[in-house]
């Protein structure tokens, strides 16, 4: 699929709506609910059995990517503010919370990703974060920028999975 334009315009979905979708362990759509295809406007054809990246909005730091795959990879759930592009270009934000699939041995088989609409101010805090990170990613590296999370984290007195949660 060829890259779309990226706009400033955001669209939004329902408080009440829970956009789902499932992976398989290298991150390609295996499922995916009817809210998922309606905010992100490909079709379930187009969006099955393709990377979960082609919602990754460019504006998203690529050092919190690093934290979700590490985080689930070790077995355990991981919530997250995520910036999404939709095929039009158009972006909107989630509260992701994200855990592996497991069979009956404990071995992972794929991903699960429910997420809901953020609360405003919550975006509002994360957004000037992101732009700190990105711009770090930008002028140095990713490992700073993960630095820096860490670092940004510690000095709240806090686990990153609390800080997300009390924002």
């Amino acid at each position: 699929m060829p890259k779309q334009t990226v706009t400033n315009n955001e669209v939004f979905f329902k408080q009440d709506e829970m956009i789902i979708s499932k992976t398989d362990t290298k991150g390609k759509i295996i499922y995916c609910n009817t809210a998922f295809i309606n905010i992100s406007g490909y079709s379930e054809v187009e969006l099955l059995g393709r990377p979960h990246n082609i919602v990754r909005h460019p504006d998203m730091p690529r050092c919190i990517y690093k934290l979700l795959w590490d985080t689930i990879k070790d077995k355990q759930e991981i919530n997250a503010y995520v910036k999404n592009l939709c095929k039009d270009g158009s972006f909107y934000w989630v509260l992701a919370n994200v855990t592996p699939s497991f069979d009956d041995h404990d071995k992972i088989i794929g991903y699960f990703s429910a997420r809901r609409k953020p609360k405003k101010e919550a975006v509002l805090f994360i957004q000037d974060i992101y732009k700190q990170l990105l711009d770090i990613e930008k002028h140095r590296s990713m490992d700073d920028s993960y630095k820096f999370l860490q670092n940004f984290i510690e000095k709240k007195g806090t686990t990153y999975e609390q800080f997300i949660l009390s924002i």
